[in-house]
C-alpha cells in the first residue's frame, strides 16, 4: 500500500497544482522534484495517504514560494511534523 499511497498523493497534489497554474506543462521539473520528495519520505516509514497528500501540497507550495528545493523540503517536513503531532495529541475516538 505504501507505494500506492505515495503515487496517489503525488497525483493528487500535481493535479491540483496544474489546476492552479494553467501554464505549467504536465512534465515540468517540479513534478519530478515532487516525486523525489515523496519517495524520500519512505525513509521515515510514512505511508498514510492523507499525510502524504498534505506533505506533497505543502512541498509544491513552498517550492513556488522559496524557489529552492532544500528549503521547500524542510518547510514541507515541518508541516508534516506538525500534522503528526496534532494527530497524536488527539484523543482516540
Amino acid at each position: 500500500m505504501s507505494s500506492q499511497a505515495r503515487e496517489g498523493a503525488c497525483a493528487f497534489a500535481w493535479r491540483n497544482y496544474l489546476l492552479l497554474h494553467s501554464g505549467i506543462s504536465e512534465n515540468d521539473n517540479r513534478r519530478s522534484a515532487l516525486h523525489r520528495y515523496i519517495s524520500n519520505l519512505r525513509d521515515t516509514g510514512e505511508d498514510d495517504f492523507n499525510l502524504l497528500q498534505i506533505a506533497a501540497v505543502a512541498y509544491l507550495k513552498k517550492l513556488d514560494e522559496l524557489h529552492d528545493d532544500r528549503c521547500a523540503r524542510l518547510a514541507a517536513d515541518q508541516t508534516l511534523a506538525e500534522c503528526l503531532e496534532a494527530s497524536s495529541s488527539q484523543p482516540d475516538r
